[in-house]
């Protein structure tokens, strides 16, 4: 009995060792797996730096090609070598022992002959351009120098002499960039505290001191930019198509380029049904948007705030006459978005209205006045540009304009062009292209851009918000005082600031939803039309404009989200800062406009023509992931005793693991239940 009780005990014993064994195993391994990840993070956060604020090169496509950069898979990884002159490129080219390299470019040296060299090397992964600042004295453009080429009204049967910019290069400074595709990825670094760290980075560990060859550890950028769309618009959208019918869970891999176009009237009218033929409208227009190399950085200072701006302040000039409301026509203020790539708004609007889809057809407008680039230099001169081919059989509608804006009364000197020079890039042309309209574009240039930043005070900017009001005022039948209406320069100042400088001010705080406060930021809006829609820069023009030209309503808050109707627009602000709170509380009110929104979506993707050759076909890829990051690299021969070990640690696991597995019922099998004690 003794015996049988000293092996029970035995197995009892036996019984708890393994026990024990097995917690300690399966809590070591929970606690591995618990620390495992902040293990792994910290780890990573040792090892690589992240770059927060960069701005990508993306891929773009239309009906024949595509545009762009992009990365590998897993992202593109070289040595950093910083190309601070011309001298200092031969390294990556040639001399450098360390490739690839990704090279870090001074602002001043993004051309296209740089550009050019670095692309056809093999030995290049990468670049990473640092912000210049200040800006380049003789200016830079990516894009072309014909912009927009193909998509005007000129072509081989309306004005063959002024296709293809033949008689003008609107754009010389264009060096095409934009428009190139680079199999590698692009990176614009948009901080300059990052961009020292890279530079100090290089310096300690890259830099070839005195000729000689630097030593492992290396300092290493890695840029991830995978693009999922390739080819053509015309490919990627099959693609995305059949995806949608087949599959169950389709991955859409390109998006068409699309947004709103911003309109309003002087007065009201009924959006549920057309105009009576018999009504006419004066239609004036510019561009909200601009484009650069880099996604979601299109500052378009000149280009377009200034045009956009001046067309604000115009509106609300011409809103503060007596008797608007008695003018025998209407005026029509439009904001076109994505003209930039190839007229996407205006080509939109204008089949609309020819396809009896908009409230005004093209049979009610009277005229067009455009504004262009007119961000003034000390000339102090405003250019009207027509189209020399319809003038023959328009000659006394575009005289009356040139009457009406030459007349204005102010200090800026307004001149014509001569019946010989073709119409710059602008809206206007996909208008012409539907219906012989009178029409003119006002321009601070006779022939190709300027490429000067808005250096000029807010009154210069008013002086032509001013001559656009009354001009307009004139054109419409008014018979009162023209001289009176007169633009603020104060509010241009506020837009200037807002659009240029920070959008998160309290004036534009005051003017939008509550629900829209997280659009403004410390910085100006991106004028890039994306796609997603409506962008930041739209809701602000939208609002703004409802600000200049609506009225404030005593309309509670919820009679005023429930208002909307076919003459007006209501919206419920948030209004300024209660002076009497001591909280951040603020006045809110209902404003009644006329403004609204209109789809910006090319023509081409409504009638499934991904080829189109009459209408834009942009789209933009997809991707999953946009960062970049540096780190040390080691050699080649450590990185290869690296693979080995961990080869060697990976088989003793594997056969540890089978050890184990083939021992589990000795190691981790629970004892059988002894049962009763005989004695």
């Amino acid at each position: 009995m003794a015996a049988i009780e000293e092996e029970e005990m035995g197995s009892s014993c036996s019984w708890r060792i393994r026990g024990v064994t097995e917690l300690l195993l399966r809590g070591l391994l929970l606690c591995a797996l618990a620390a495992g990840s902040g293990w792994c993070n910290s780890v990573e956060r040792k090892i690589y730096i992240p770059l927060n604020r960069t701005a990508t090169c993306v891929r773009l496509m239309n009906a024949t090609h595509q545009i762009g950069c992009q990365s590998s898979m897993n992202g593109d990884t070289g040595v950093i070598h910083v190309v601070e002159k011309q001298e200092d490129v031969q390294w990556v080219l040639s001399d450098g022992p360390h490739p690839p390299y990704i090279v870090l470019l001074d602002g001043e040296l993004f051309t296209r002959g740089m550009m050019d060299q670095l692309k056809e090397s093999p030995r290049i992964s990468g670049v990473a351009v640092a912000i210049a600042k200040p800006r380049p004295v003789k200016g830079f453009s990516p894009g072309s120098r014909c912009p927009n080429d193909g998509f005007g009204v000129y072509n081989s049967t309306y004005g063959p002499q002024y296709a293809h910019c033949n008689n003008m290069e609107w754009n010389p400074l264009g060096n095409g960039l934009f428009y190139e595709d680079f199999s590698f990825p692009i990176f614009l670094l948009q901080d300059e505290n990052e961009t020292e760290v890279i530079k100090q980075c290089y310096q300690t560990y890259n830099f070839p001191h005195n000729g000689s060859v630097p030593q492992y550890p290396l300092c290493a950028m890695q840029l991830f930019s995978h693009m999922h769309a390739v080819t053509s618009t015309v490919t990627c959208m099959r693609r995305t198509s059949l995806q949608s019918t087949f599959s169950i869970n389709p991955e859409v891999i390109c998006d068409p380029l699309s947004d709103y176009n911003v309109w309003s009237t002087l007065k009201p009218i009924n959006v549920s049904t057309n105009l009576n033929s018999t009504e006419k409208v004066i239609m004036v227009a510019t561009r909200i948007d601009s484009h650069s190399m880099f996604w979601n950085v299109a500052p378009g200072a000149e280009s377009a705030v200034a045009s956009f701006v001046t067309h604000l302040a115009a509106a609300e000039a011409i809103h503060k006459a007596p008797d608007i409301q008695t003018l025998p026509k209407n005026i029509m203020f439009t904001f076109f978005q994505g003209e930039s790539f190839d007229y996407i708004g205006s080509s939109r609007m204008a089949y609309d209205m020819q396809k009896n889809k908009f409230p005004i057809r093209l049979e009610n407008i009277d005229c067009f006045l455009e504004l262009g680039q007119i961000a003034l230099t000390n000339s102090s001169v405003l250019w009207m540009h027509t189209d020399p081919v319809s003038q023959k059989s328009l000659s006394v509608e575009v005289t009356n304009l040139f009457s009406r804006c030459s007349t204005s009364g102010t200090g800026v000197e307004v001149q014509e062009i001569g019946s010989t020079q073709a119409l710059p890039p602008s809206s206007f042309q996909r208008f012409l292209k539907l219906k012989e309209i009178p029409g003119v574009v006002l321009a601070d240039h006779k022939t190709s851009f300027q490429n000067n930043y808005v250096t000029e005070t807010a009154e210069s900017l008013a002086e032509v918000a001013t001559v656009v009001a009354r001009a307009l005022y004139q054109l419409a039948g008014g018979s009162g005082n023209a001289s009176a209406i007169q633009a603020d320069p104060r509010t241009v100042t506020r837009m200037l600031y807002g659009f240029l400088v920070r959008t998160n001010n309290s004036w534009f705080q005051s003017i939008i939803k509550p629900d829209l406060k997280g659009i403004l930021e410390n910085e100006p809006p991106p004028y890039y039309i994306a796609v997603s829609k409506p962008v930041n820069a739209t809701y602000l023009v939208h609002y703004v404009l409802a600000n200049l030209t609506g009225a404030v309503t005593n309309l509670t808050k919820e009679q005023c989200l429930n208002s909307d109707g076919d003459l007006y627009e209501y919206a419920w602000v948030q209004g300024p800062q209660d002076p009497n709170s001591t909280t951040s509380s603020r006045l809110p009110f209902c404003v009644r406009s006329t403004v609204r929104l209109t789809s910006a979506s090319s023509p081409a993707f409504e009638l499934q023509d991904w080829g189109s050759t009459q209408y834009s076909t942009w789209t933009e890829s997809r991707w999953k992931e946009l960062h970049a990051r540096i780190f040390l690299v080691a050699s080649r021969q450590l990185e290869i005793i690296t693979l080995v070990v961990g080869i060697v640690i990976l088989i003793i696991s594997f056969v540890a693991t089978y050890f184990i597995n083939a021992k589990a019922d000795v190691l981790f099998t629970t004892p059988r239940d002894s049962g009763a004690v005989a004695y």
